[in-house]
């Protein structure tokens, strides 16, 4: 396993870092045993970053991690969390919710202290309460020792610049932005310059796009439109073809930015956790790759966006 900085935490993560919704669920029903072998699968082989959220599987998610990590020396993992999004259309960002919820994940985690923690998924926030009351909040949490670093998340790339450019720097140390930097759509790329500027650490997530690079293809929920979905399954077809799983080039083109710290997949599968990190560790077919990014070239970077209408993206699609 290879290993970055993130930002200027001086957190050393692995390129490849585990995404705890799938512990939660959030893709198939899942056996919470097997979640946990998991867990332990990607430390011994490696992963030391771990993101997590009390809004995966309503705080399913984080007491099965707090199970898998007991008895695991905490210097073994980074840990992150997120506060502010707790059910489905549930979000609470002001001090006292923040205070309190991470008071909750530590105990379900089984732990008194949190690497990273994250205003989750900030695009459906009013973003004058995340600048004024929420991420102060955190900071006075990272002041008193309760926490290591602040970071946000969201879908759409706006949502960062916005919140960075009206902070002090070193208020917000982290983003986490997920269905941005995958073969499809590498849109974050674009903006990784401009945080490293900041000294902001970048982590990315969902490099097969919820679903869209894979076989077994995206759920019913998915937001993506039928043009991207439609031009994704080609690219999935083509590389049965070849006798390859789409999902090693989606990982290995991922985690191939030097300037993203960490890349996040999701499984409660420990064979899945085992080719996920084979993937990440093997060469590269560069010609397959190209070939690939040529299929995919229809919808380069187009998008789905979400959230409050002044927070979200432009959507890029021919088809919308």
């Amino acid at each position: 396993m290879h290993y970055r900085t993130l930002g200027k935490t001086g957190l050393s993560v692995s390129v490849l870092g585990f995404g705890g919704s799938s512990l939660g669920g959030a893709f198939r029903q899942t056996d919470d045993a097997e979640a946990i072998r998991t867990v332990h699968v990607a430390l011994d082989l490696g992963i030391n970053f771990i993101d997590v959220s009390p809004y995966y599987g309503a705080t399913r998610a984080e007491a099965v991690l707090g199970r898998a990590l007991r008895g695991i020396a905490r210097d073994r993992y980074v840990l992150a969390t997120k506060i502010g999004q707790y059910g489905q259309g549930e979000f609470d960002f002001s001090a006292e919710r923040v205070t309190r919820s991470l008071d909750e994940s530590c105990e379900r985690l089984g732990v008194d202290y949190v690497d990273l923690l994250q205003c989750h998924d900030i695009e459906f926030a009013d973003l004058d309460q995340i600048v004024d009351e929420t991420l102060p909040a955190l900071v006075r949490l990272r002041e008193a020792g309760r926490i290591g670093h602040v970071g946000i998340t969201g879908l759409p790339l706006k949502v960062f610049t916005e919140v960075i450019s009206r902070t002090p720097p070193g208020m917000v140390e982290t983003i986490l932005s997920f269905c941005r930097y995958e073969l499809n759509d590498a849109a974050l790329g674009d903006l990784v310059p401009w945080l490293a500027e900041r000294h902001v650490g970048v982590i990315n997530a969902a490099p097969t796009g919820m679903g869209l690079l894979t076989e077994r293809g995206v759920p019913d929920w998915h937001p993506a439109p039928p043009l991207m979905i439609e031009t994704c399954r080609k690219a999935v077809d083509f590389c049965r073809a070849q006798g390859e799983d789409i999902v090693k080039l989606a990982v290995q083109f991922s985690i191939g930015h030097p300037g993203i710290a960490s890349t996040l997949v999701g499984t409660a599968n420990p064979d899945n956790i085992r080719k996920n990190i084979a993937y990440a560790m093997a060469p590269v077919d560069y010609p397959l790759m190209a070939e690939v990014l040529r299929i995919l070239a229809p919808v380069h970077n187009h998008n789905f966006t979400r959230g409050r209408p002044e927070n979200r993206d432009t959507v890029i699609d021919s088809a919308q």
